[in-house]
């Protein structure tokens, strides 16, 4: 394959993550509320900016010449959220624990978006560290 057809395919598959990624948040978060499991007001700040914000401005930034400084955007980003969701969802002893979420309508959508953030956030995280390894062979 050639250089330019790997570095299109690695922006179209992080770009993808990102709108994926996007969609179970929303999801995740909407379960969240329904349920409901309260977050602090610190893990808000760092949901909205990390887990949000952040992989939607490198997305935005990976079609143009910043697609450099998009694809760490993207990789830290994405690993900043695994390390969160994981902590939250399956280590710590909190509502936010999987194991903790109270019977529930909405429990079970609960569970299987934080397994699906969880997936979404370790495939985004390798992928942006194929994309940084890729391109920083040829820049």
């Amino acid at each position: 394959m050639k250089n330019d057809e790997k570095q299109n395919k690695l922006r179209l598959v992080l770009t993808a993550a990102v709108l994926l990624h996007l969609g179970v948040v929303v999801w995740h978060g909407s379960s969240h509320s329904h349920v409901p499991v309260p977050i602090t007001f610190l893990q808000t700040v760092f949901v909205v900016i990390v887990i949000v914000l952040l992989p939607l401005i490198g997305g935005g930034l990976m079609w143009t010449s910043l697609r450099q400084f998009a694809v760490w955007v993207i990789t830290l980003s994405m690993f900043g959220a695994l390390a969160f969701g994981v902590i939250n969802h399956f280590i710590l002893t909190s509502p936010d624990n999987i194991m903790e979420v109270p019977a529930h309508e909405w429990r079970s959508s609960f569970v299987l978006s934080a397994y699906l953030l969880a997936v979404i956030e370790a495939l985004g995280t390798i992928v942006g560290v194929v994309a940084i390894r890729s391109w920083k062979r040829t820049a």
